[in-house]
């Protein structure tokens, strides 16, 4: 069982995201090309970063997710594939 978390995670430093770029692998509305344009701090400054603020190339439309969420390679792909 921990191989297979081993497989379908990426390892990700939440400070460096920022202007990151990332495919989403089932692309929903024509929307598959993501930039992090945020990184959203927490309301104590001494917790870690918990939320990115991720923006579609194509609309614009920009959506809240925990940073965490694109660790899941079923659903993220670092890089614009």
């Amino acid at each position: 069982m921990p191989d297979e978390i081993a497989l379908t995670r990426t390892h990700i430093n939440p400070r460096k995201l920022l202007l990151s770029k990332w495919t989403a692998v089932v692309p929903q509305a024509r929307e598959k090309h993501f930039m992090v344009v945020r990184l959203i701090d927490p309301a104590l400054p001494e917790l870690p970063v918990q939320e990115v603020e991720l923006q579609a190339v194509l609309t614009r439309r920009s959506q809240t997710l925990p940073w965490r969420d694109l660790t899941d390679t079923a659903c993220w792909r670092q890089g614009w594939l």
